[in-house]
């Protein structure tokens, strides 16, 4: 049975303990809803806990003989030092539609991106930029219907949502969802130790982490009593916002994904996102931002701007482009392609 949400968190309280009950929880996104689940087990749980970040978008195989959990991870939370090819990310005449209605909305999509650029795509509400990203990280509410995604050299495509998450895919969503119950620092510790697992490398002790922490909450400028508290919980739109560049702070990535993480954002707290992006940016790896606004480009300089309309790239520039697009509108630059 596969059960598909872009929230699920497993919690124990002792890995090797018999009869141990542990606590799924599940995030429906068509109700909007975090809902816990006990589910007791008569055998030792396993020594690798499945967990999704706030953001990510899985399929959880479970396998009720075993009770094992296949990993569910959000994107690439430790960078790899394997040598990757170009581009990063190459997309070509990518088509999807929305699983329950049929209605295509994405027309034919063509994108290449290479190690160490900034992608910003640009157009009005409706042109298909979410969707574009959503479909990229194996959003369970759309269906591809053609074209081709090649990531790091691989077929995007055929990997599961959690998959994609580990070979290196990140994504930030617009409205992160509070887990009750569950603290940043718990959050955190476990996602990162999990990962570094996965590639083969020995955990970090209490005060590894906790030094690693503050020095990730530096980053994006916020206080040590963050990590106390529940995550999202009674939190601002600035705050989860931040939060979601701290997870990608500790967790890393190879291609980022940003869907307007300027929205709801003052000016300070802009100017600090954009700031710990700018510092976690490297030679080896790539942001694709979705923006309505010049604030957040002025800050991050991308290399490459793009201008979506009727479900296809209907532009592409550099920072240029933006002002064209505030002179004439994206009616008028679309129609210059």
């Amino acid at each position: 049975m596969h059960i598909y949400n872009p929230l699920a968190w497993f919690l124990h309280r002792g890995e090797k303990q018999e009869h141990t009950t542990p606590i799924v929880i599940f995030y429906f996104p068509t109700k909007n809803k975090v809902m816990p689940l006990s589910l007791p087990l008569h055998s030792p749980l396993p020594t690798t806990f499945s967990f999704l970040s706030l953001s990510s978008l899985p399929s959880i195989n479970l396998r009720h003989h075993h009770h094992r959990y296949l990993t569910t991870a959000r994107a690439t939370v430790i960078q790899s030092d394997t040598t990757q090819q170009h581009p990063l990310l190459q997309v070509n005449d990518l088509k999807a539609k929305i699983v329950e209605n049929g209605v295509e909305i994405l027309h034919g999509v063509n994108l290449t991106v290479n190690q160490g650029e900034v992608h910003a795509i640009m157009g009005k509400n409706g042109s298909g930029k979410s969707t574009f990203a959503k479909v990229l990280v194996g959003h369970p509410d759309y269906e591809v219907t053609g074209g081709s995604v090649v990531f790091k050299g691989e077929n995007l495509l055929d990997m599961e949502p959690e998959e994609r998450s580990l070979a290196g895919l990140f994504m930030s969503f617009q409205s992160p969802v509070a887990i009750p119950g569950v603290s940043n620092d718990e959050f955190l510790v476990m996602a990162y130790n999990a990962r570094r697992r996965k590639l083969g490398l020995p955990e970090l002790g209490p005060l590894e982490c906790f030094s690693y922490l503050m020095e990730k909450l530096q980053l994006v400028n916020m206080k040590p009593d963050f990590l106390n508290r529940n995550v999202n919980e009674g939190f601002s739109g600035g705050e989860r916002k931040r939060n979601e560049i701290l997870q990608l702070a500790v967790l890393g990535a190879d291609l980022a994904i940003l869907d307007e993480i300027d929205s709801g954002l003052d000016v300070d707290a802009l100017r600090d996102v954009a700031n710990a992006v700018n510092q976690l940016l490297t030679p080896k790896n790539s942001l694709l931002m979705i923006t309505h606004y010049r604030r957040l480009l002025d800050l991050l300089n991308p290399t490459h701007v793009h201008v979506m309309d009727k479900g296809r790239i209907a532009r592409t520039g550099d920072i240029s482009l933006v002002a064209v697009i505030e002179d004439d509108g994206y009616e008028t630059v679309s129609a210059l392609s």
